[in-house]
């Protein structure tokens, strides 16, 4: 019977198909004598059964197998799944896991191109992700929860704005980050001349979060003197003033600027900002023109413009996940100054905020004078500025950033402007840009490294050495009696820990100053700091190739 009743289905399945691959050929004669002539000849085939056509069809589908619809529903639910997650697998194993290459943009007459970038072999090869996180999602959610930091401790310096306000600059020198063996051989030295970077990270992220650590940690141990220039309220620090960082506030980068660069007049100073760090900086950059004191920079994931940004966050699903996650991290922040934010914001609006845009609007707008929230995202993004900069700029964006959306790429900016070169790749996420089998490699960090090197030898850095009257501090010295080594404390998983000098917590956090010195560093001749830096240079160029 079962063997009878299965016959009858296949009969009717072909035959129905057979009719309509006659009749798809025979179209051009009448689509009315179709549409007559299928009821009609099913029906007699029908008939002569004298089943109904459901009830055939019900039989046919109980005769399936249920590990049939089983491999059915999973191969549905995973293609829905890689393209909802915006899966890149197949592409990958079709290009021969060779990656996409890096998509430079830039002005044909651009000098920083010819004599820097065209030496950087990262960003004339291809970017491949790791196979097992090739999805901008999975990159960074990985990025987010297993993206395996290294350890170290910074050394913090905690500085007063001028507004009474403090931030915390952490900093990270190859001789804190060497291995144990290498110090007990002598190989530990003061690298006071070695060129300087400042880190501004992103949303709500400090010194302590994943991909600042992989960058300060990969820049140090390659020779750079690394700072983490953190944002108000974060790092481990109390609000002092009643006034917390946005993404256009460019006051706090700029003195911190000033007061490194007061230190360090001689040595190369560059600055690397990253997410929303990366709209300040170029905002920053911008403004300041031709007055800039910074070498060069390099901006990471940048949103450009905040307003589309807003827009594309909640316009499906997945972005509306970073939104909300963003979200929550901005209440995490008002909650740590709650104080502070129930006086000047609307507490319960706050409280009540989903989004980022939300948030924005009951505590950003409020505290720093926006009538709107669009109002603050114009004003506040750096698309605007990028016209304006006058010291290399390498920007790197992935086109598949599930949070900075490719639509505000500045594209024409960057082939107007001859200091400034767009690098994007098909891939990476938002920050994440693993790549290896193992996942233990961040390709930008290692692109930022390798074009800050090869900038630092150049001849079209900025030239600091002519500096205004108001930043000469006094007879020119060592950095070992300067900066990174005043005002100290050993600075571990948030917490600040008494090192040399007291630590005084009341409302503020204070140091007494105390200048380390040696009496071999104040007998160095003048051009020894000049000699450090030429062969400090020299190796680092000449380990790219």
């Amino acid at each position: 019977m079962e063997t009878s009743l299965r016959s009858k289905s296949i009969y009717i399945i072909l035959m129905i198909s057979r009719q309509i691959i006659t009749f798809s050929f025979k179209l051009p004669r009448s689509l009315n004598s179709l549409a007559f002539s299928l009821p009609h000849i099913s029906m007699e085939i029908v008939s002569s059964f004298g089943d109904s056509p459901y009830e055939l069809l019900l039989k046919a589908l109980t005769l399936i197998p249920i590990t049939h619809y089983v491999i059915g529903f999973v191969l549905v639910l995973w293609v829905l799944l890689y393209n909802f997650l915006e899966f890149h697998i197949f592409q990958d194993l079709f290009s021969g896991f060779r990656g996409q290459r890096v998509d430079l943009t830039f002005n044909s007459c651009s000098q920083l191109y010819h004599e820097v970038v065209s030496k950087c072999t990262l960003l004339h090869g291809r970017y491949m992700s790791t196979p097992w996180l090739s999805s901008p999602h999975l990159q960074t959610t990985f990025l987010r929860f297993f993206g395996r930091p290294p350890v170290f401790d910074y050394r913090r310096e905690v500085f007063s704005l001028d507004d009474g306000g403090i931030v915390a600059l952490d900093w990270l020198t190859r001789f804190d980050v060497m291995e144990k063996e290498n110090i007990a051989n002598g190989e530990a030295h003061q690298d006071s001349n070695m060129p300087i970077v400042v880190v501004i990270p992103g949303l709500t992220s400090d010194s302590d979060s994943v991909y600042i650590k992989h960058l300060t940690f990969y820049m140090a141990k390659r020779g750079w003197n690394v700072v983490v220039s953190n944002h108000r309220g974060l790092g481990g620090v109390p609000l002092t003033t009643d006034f917390f960082y946005n993404g256009g506030w460019t006051a706090d980068l700029r003195k911190v600027v000033k007061h490194i660069r007061s230190k360090s007049m001689d040595v190369p100073l560059f600055v690397v900002g990253t997410s929303l760090g990366a709209n300040m900086m170029v905002k920053y950059l911008g403004e300041d023109g031709d007055d800039i004191l910074i070498d060069g920079a390099a901006a990471v994931c940048c949103p450009w413009d905040l307003l589309l940004c807003d827009r594309f966050i909640g316009r499906n699903a997945v972005q509306r996940f970073y939104d909300k996650a963003l979200g929550a991290g901005l209440k995490r922040y008002a909650k740590k100054h709650q104080q502070f934010f129930t006086r000047l914001s609307d507490w319960d609006g706050i409280e009540k905020a989903r989004r980022v845009r939300e948030f924005d609007t009951s505590g950003t707008c409020r505290i720093g004078k926006f009538d709107t929230a669009d109002i603050y995202y114009r004003e506040s993004s750096c698309v605007g500025y990028v016209e304006r900069i006058k010291v290399p700029l390498l920007c790197i964006s992935a086109l598949d950033d599930p949070v900075c959306t490719k639509e505000a790429v500045i594209w024409d900016e960057c082939r107007a402007n001859k200091n400034v070169i767009l690098a994007t790749t098909q891939h990476g996420g938002h920050l994440g840009y693993f790549d290896g089998m193992d996942a233990k490699g961040v390709w930008w960090v290692r692109a930022v490294d390798e074009f800050l090197t090869v900038l630092s030898s150049s001849t079209i850095i900025h030239k600091q050495n002519m500096m205004p009257d108001s930043l000469l501090v006094g007879p020119q010295k060592s950095l070992t009696d300067k900066d990174p080594y005043i005002h100290l404390v050993k600075k571990t998983e948030n917490k600040i820990h008494h090192v040399d000098n007291k630590l005084l917590q009341t409302n503020k956090i204070f140091m007494e100053r105390k200048i380390v010195s040696s009496d071999a560093a104040k007998g160095f001749e003048a051009n020894s700091s000049s000699i450090d830096s030429f062969i400090f240079i020299l190796k680092r160029f000449t380990d790219q190739f």
